[in-house]
């Protein structure tokens, strides 16, 4: 078995004690990897929250109202089906929910988000969004990654790389709750972008967001000096380790995660910290209502991240497998899952809005894909998966306001009318935030590789 005397290990650390006077320099190079970076072109969006609604709600119960289908339930669908389907379809299931117009932009919005709806005038709503996969994993894998066949970076990781970030005590992208089904962590992992760039999460879905906490925040036997003291000397044998072994990003990645893990410690309890927003603010979100608490804490703690210059925020709604996975009991189920939500959603754009936020914060909503609408299950009372048309909508981060863009057909089932493509999304969401989608690139494995691969194209109608 190798000794090391420890007249010999200080010796090989660079002069023993002395190399301690290189903290300062090392936090530096610690910190330059998450520093924020000039963005290729003036940006209109500073940052992004992500409302992931997981499961698929339903376009047409929601934010895409049909006349038509209203007017056909049990009717035959007249088109051709999807050639690749999840499961079998039957007919026409008209929704269950009211619609009514709201605004002056007068867009209609189902009676299962009354609170949004007072909103739509802040919203820009994508009713022709497409996918490529029905399935839940490759969906969402598409959705966060951009690709449903192989691990690839996240979006939010690579808006990090793109622009670092706005402050170096606390990580770029953070994901509160996130669900550790249908791709897990990769939904929010960098991949083979340096690993400074993964997503941050607090807690997971199986947790309440009251769990959702970074753990080990505080130490309770050494001082913050005394914990410096010993950072400072892990990190010097690790750089002098880097040295004699050359370049090891996984050894990189690892000394910038613990200068983040001991900054970390000044900000993150006073972000977690709820108690410090007023009554109002509480009734805003709804943390103060049984069934809207949970969702509600989320997005608030959303808006205080956001307002301390974490660039990506996801947030996500899945205290379940299934969520908004309709496939029977949509009347029921669907109609819970936006009580929870709907009141959060609106208190966040309010509150980004009074406080200045949202015209340079990026809101995006929406789920893995939509839902058919031709019925599934007994009781004709459910919906299939439908990535062919469904909707999302983005709020704030210079997009234009109180509009909808594209179309699906008089039922729903497809997007028929400017077509707006997962990848389009990703290039509409880094054009905002001043990156242009072509050229954010990362060499790997012999190519460059892009967050929107060999597509996606800039939506530049959608933007104010």
């Amino acid at each position: 078995m190798f000794k090391l005397s420890r007249r010999e290990m200080l010796q090989s650390s660079s002069a023993g004690f002395g190399a301690l006077a290189l903290h300062s320099l090392l936090a530096e190079e610690a910190q330059a990897d998450q520093s924020t970076r000039l963005p290729q072109f003036a940006p209109k969006a500073k940052r992004v929250i992500f409302l992931f609604m997981k499961g698929g709600p339903s376009q047409v119960d929601t934010f895409d109202y049909k006349p038509l289908l209203q007017k056909s339930d049990h009717k035959d669908f007249p088109f051709e089906k999807p050639r690749v389907q999840f499961a079998p379809t039957g007919e026409l299931l008209a929704s269950p929910w009211k619609f009514q117009r709201y605004g002056e932009s007068g867009i209609a919005v189902s009676e299962l988000f009354p609170h949004v709806a007072q909103c739509v005038d802040d919203l820009c709503i994508l009713n022709s969004c497409h996918g490529t996969n029905p399935a839940h994993g490759g969906a969402s894998l598409k959705l966060h990654t951009g690709s449903d066949t192989f691990v690839r970076p996240s979006m939010g990781s690579w808006v990090t790389y793109g622009l670092g970030s706005e402050n170096n005590n606390l990580p770029g992208f953070i994901t509160i709750c996130p669900t550790l089904a249908h791709g897990g962590t990769k939904n929010w992992s960098s991949a083979f972008l340096p690993a400074a760039h993964s997503g941050t999460p607090l807690g997971n879905a199986s947790q309440t967001s009251e769990q959702a906490r970074v753990k080990f925040i505080n130490n309770e036997h050494l001082s913050p000096v005394q914990q410096r003291q010993q950072l400072n000397l892990t990190q010097a044998l690790n750089r002098n380790f880097q040295v004699t072994t050359g370049p090891n990003p996984e050894l990189e990645a690892r000394i910038q995660s613990f200068e983040l893990a001991f900054r970390m410690q000044s900000q993150m309890p006073e972000a977690l910290d709820l108690a410090t927003e007023s009554q109002s603010t509480h009734e805003l979100y709804g943390t103060n209502e049984p069934g809207t608490a949970d969702f509600g804490r989320q997005c608030l703690m959303a808006r205080r991240f956001a307002e301390r210059g974490v660039r990506f925020v996801q947030v996500t709604h899945s205290n379940t497998d299934r969520q908004w996975d309709q496939h029977g009991n949509l009347r029921k189920d669907h109609e819970k899952n936006a009580a929870e939500v709907d009141k959060p959603i609106a208190g966040l754009l309010r509150d980004l809005k009074q406080r200045g936020l949202l015209q340079d914060t990026l809101v995006l909503w929406g789920g893995e894909f939509g839902r058919t609408p031709t019925c599934q299950g007994t009781g004709h009372d459910g919906r299939d998966h439908n990535p062919e048309g469904f909707t999302m909508w983005m709020a704030g981060g210079g997009v234009r306001a109180g509009i909808q863009y594209g179309a699906t057909d008089d039922y729903g089932f497809y997007a028929i009318r400017d077509k707006v493509h997962i990848h389009d999304v990703h290039a509409t969401m880094l054009h905002l935030l001043g990156l242009n989608h072509e050229d954010l690139t990362y060499r790997h494995a012999g190519r460059d590789f892009r967050l929107t691969d060999v597509a996606g194209h800039v939506v530049h109608d959608i933007i104010a």
